[in-house]
């Protein structure tokens, strides 16, 4: 449990960037052995993420660039955001909580200072998604950092 999660606007039951952290992901992820392990893991988390209501997947929530559905939704509470994901793929949920484990609960700022190229690199994910899911997971944090500098 980090502070993050005591913070106003926290959505209930999105463990992502507050119980589940970045660093977490990093950790888990050097533990496991091989490949077919860390894609387990990975739609495990996707689990953790609470599904979106249909009336929040609207057309200005849909993530265009992604081979699957994806949906994102940001709210900042005071000046902190939280984004609200949801996906038809297990794999792309999971990939979605890799994100938001980064992202939800920090700062315009913060978001925009992330090392993401890092983290991604500290998992070794991009050298084993297929071109079309490192495009869709590209797209997806290209639209939660737009949303951090439109109201940086």
């Amino acid at each position: 449990m980090t502070d993050r999660d005591h913070l106003p606007g926290n959505p209930s039951g999105n463990p992502f960037g507050t119980s589940i952290t970045s660093a977490d992901i990093g950790e888990t992820m050097e533990f496991l052995e091989d490949w077919e392990e860390r894609y387990q893991y990975i739609i495990d988390l996707g689990k953790s993420l609470p599904s979106m209501l249909e009336a929040d997947r609207t057309d200005d929530s849909i993530v265009r660039g992604c081979q699957s559905q994806v949906w994102l939704n940001a709210r900042k509470d005071g000046d902190r955001f939280w984004f609200q994901a949801d996906s038809d793929a297990f794999i792309v949920k999971g990939l979605l909580g890799v994100i938001l484990s980064a992202y939800n609960g920090q700062t315009a700022s913060a978001v925009l200072a992330f090392d993401i190229d890092g983290y991604l690199a500290q998992l070794d994910l991009l050298r084993h998604l297929s071109s079309a899911r490192s495009n869709g997971l590209r797209a997806m944090i290209d639209r939660i950092r737009s949303e951090a500098a439109s109201q940086h």
